[in-house]
């Protein structure tokens, strides 16, 4: 085990972050609502729907997997759930907010502070430590640098990673890298953990310590949506929702 614990505020004094928990609310109700979503790609010359009327309710701190194979419309789903893309038609609303009364800059604002972002590419700063790649997105935010140092610190300690704070990702593992990824989406303490084809870049045996680790988290209160295309991946989750051409299949 890794020592997860319930959301807290961060203690300076101490290099402890935030973990585990909700961020804000009670711990109950949805905190992703999409109600007749639909996403359509117009190139001009073609009129390509991607998503078709898409509901879905994902209640805080559920484990929940987005299943389905190459070109379902899951990219397209994870698009929009993670405020990368708009919705053609239909309400999205995230933590509360309706995404459709927000500007580009309020969108961003939503997304920094509501979701943490974990890729199957890990995604992570060439050149640059752990330490530094766990502290990025900190800077965005306006966190000092002492802080935003001691917060990544005590995020890459709780996940195993103290020895591999100043290593660069090319001297990493895969599975030490998704675990930097991982890492780098709960610094901000974030509502929501979104991960994309998390394990598709692993080898079996990294891949189930990263969904290990999903799962101490899910217990510690953190909601989890998980998107891919493997069932046994999907298997993880306490519920899965698959999608065919665009639609909820089940």
């Amino acid at each position: 085990m890794i020592g997860l614990h319930p959301r807290r505020q961060a203690d300076p004094a101490a290099g402890t972050a935030p973990i585990g928990g909700i961020n804000g609310g009670d711990g109950s109700g949805a905190i992703i609502e999409l109600q007749g979503v639909s996403r359509v790609y117009d190139t001009g010359r073609v009129v390509v729907p991607a998503l078709e009327e898409v509901n879905l309710r994902v209640e805080r701190g559920e484990f929940l997997a987005i299943v389905g194979p190459s070109g379902s419309g899951k990219s397209t789903m994870m698009n929009i759930l993670g405020c990368l893309d708009r919705p053609t038609a239909g309400r999205y609303v995230l933590d509360g907010s309706p995404i459709d009364e927000l500007d580009d800059a309020g969108l961003a604002a939503l997304r920094s502070r509501s979701i943490g972002f974990v890729f199957q590419s890990y995604n992570l700063l060439p050149r640059t430590s752990a330490l530094e790649n766990v502290a990025a997105p900190l800077a965005y935010q306006g966190v000092g640098r002492h802080e935003r140092t001691l917060r990544a610190g005590a995020m890459l300690e709780r996940l195993g990673l103290g020895d591999r704070l100043h290593h660069q990702p090319t001297e990493l593992s895969g599975g030490q890298q998704q675990r930097v990824g991982i890492a780098r989406a709960l610094v901000t303490d974030p509502a929501i953990l979104l991960a994309d084809e998390p394990t598709g870049n692993l080898d079996s045996r990294s891949g189930a310590e990263v969904i290990e680790l999903f799962h101490e988290l899910h217990d510690a209160g953190r909601t989890i949506v998980l998107i891919t295309h493997d069932p046994d991946v999907a298997a993880a989750a306490g519920r899965q929702v698959h999608i065919r051409d665009g639609r909820i299949a089940a």
